[in-house]
């Protein structure tokens, strides 16, 4: 992340204000000043200015000026500079957890649109070329018709279906996973957040890792690959990166990869962060790195190549036998995100690696450890490559404090509700929470 001037809005208010991204010896944080509420500042990477890290500052911003409505009422203005690569529809507000962070707000009820209304959203999508679609909510595996909704999707055009899901009725009904399995659903996001019960108590209100075990075996018999999706947060579970992947790898083929998510302050959380109560994308690969051993290395991922690179990060690799790792990551391409295709391309490697194939009975999954562990046949790698294909991800969202709107104009995750498409960050910042 480089130094500069950009824009933001008040925590307090939402309204439109200058910023600037200003160092802080090893770190920035992005400062502005409110006409009505005052100065705020806020870290936004902290400890990344080493030589490691300078991919993610070599990124030099495209001079196309900022839209006038960002981020309330523009949508996908002529000034966003990405197209959509996977567009998020909420189906339900419902949830059947109430965690103390969520940044739907869900737990409510309200209005669900019918499988009918949400075939016309998926349709205008597919239409427009959108054919990456995300049910969110909400928990979405709280409507009885989720398999119908996954169907229509697919009779829409929808080539890819993703669901994100806390996983408690899938591991509690198989019966419900493998209809979603023969509607169509692609592969599984799963809130996996940690290793015990002590870290969901503190982060959903509830003790939960048997939930998520079995929702992972469930999902496993049906051939519905899963990504663990952890939120991370500092003091909390920040230590159990290492032990997460190190759990995903032992169950590759059926899990993909992890997906890290820092914890970003909008929807529901309890009260006002500081600095000590964020964690930045620089920390998050260091703890990748240190706490595997360095079996994954920082020079084994690229930023983000389909949003702003400080944004997110990526590694691609290929689980082989003994939990050995091989890197697949491409060398980086600092104009990646600037391609006119690189929703594209983005779109076809995420559906790849986390849709778990159908491999057939004499596929390389059914070797013993240790056979074929060289792969000099150019077949049998392949086919290991298709099957056992593992990512580590990870996306940095903004809230009120962070929120860059040059970081924002590059964003591909985009919110549908069939009549407007929202950059996902804007469409779920919300005000400060007032302060116990």
């Amino acid at each position: 992340m480089n130094p500069g001037k950009t824009e933001s809005v008040c925590p307090v208010c939402l309204r439109r204000i200058p910023a600037e991204r200003v160092p802080r010896g090893e770190d920035i944080h992005l400062e502005k000043t409110c006409p009505e509420h005052g100065f705020f500042s806020a870290v936004v990477w902290r400890g990344g200015s080493g030589a490691e890290f300078g991919k993610w500052r070599s990124y030099v911003p495209q001079e196309t000026g900022v839209p006038s409505g960002c981020p309330g009422s523009c949508g996908l203005c002529e000034n966003h500079l990405n197209k959509t690569c996977c567009a998020l529809v909420e189906i339900t507000r419902r949830c059947d957890l109430r965690c103390p962070v969520c940044f739907a707000e869900s737990g409510g009820g309200g209005r669900e649109p019918g499988v009918g209304e949400l075939f016309e959203i998926f349709k205008k999508l597919a239409d427009a070329g959108n054919t990456f679609v995300q049910l969110s909510g909400g928990e979405p595996a709280v409507r009885d018709d989720l398999p119908e909704i996954i169907a229509a999707a697919r009779r829409a055009g929808c080539k890819t279906v993703q669901l994100n899901s806390n996983g408690i009725r899938l591991g509690r009904e198989p019966e419900f996973a493998r209809a979603l399995s023969e509607a169509g659903l692609s592969f599984v996001f799963l809130q996996f957040d940690g290793m015990s019960d002590d870290t969901y108590a503190k982060l959903r209100n509830i003790r939960l890792i048997t939930e998520k075990l079995k929702a992972i075996e469930v999902c496993d018999r049906f051939n519905l690959g899963v990504t663990l999706v952890p939120t991370l947060v500092p003091g909390v579970n920040d230590g159990e990166i290492g032990d997460i992947i190190d759990f995903a790898v032992k169950r590759s083929p059926a899990v993909r990869g992890v997906h890290f998510q820092p914890i970003s302050y909008f929807g529901r959380y309890p009260a006002p962060p500081g600095d000590g109560d964020r964690i930045t994308l620089p920390e998050v690969l260091r703890a990748v790195e240190t706490q595997t051993g360095g079996k994954f290395k920082i020079r084994d991922f690229n930023p983000s190549s389909c949003d702003h690179p400080c944004c997110g990060f990526h590694g691609d690799f290929v689980v082989l036998p003994r939990g050995k790792i091989m890197k697949l990551t491409k060398k980086y391409n600092p104009d990646a995100c600037c391609a006119d295709d690189a929703h594209l391309k983005n779109r076809s490697f995420v559906a790849r690696r986390w849709t778990r194939p159908v491999i057939g009975a004499d596929a390389d999954t059914s070797a013993p450890p240790g056979e074929k562990s060289d792969y000099c046949d150019m077949s049998a790698f392949l086919s290991r490559v298709k099957s056992h294909g593992f990512t580590i991800s990870a996306m940095a969202f903004q809230d009120a404090w962070t929120l860059d709107l040059e970081r924002l104009r590059r964003c591909s995750l985009h919110v549908s509700d069939g009549a407007s498409v929202t950059p996902f960050c804007a469409r779920y910042i919300t005000k400060a929470a007032p302060t116990p």
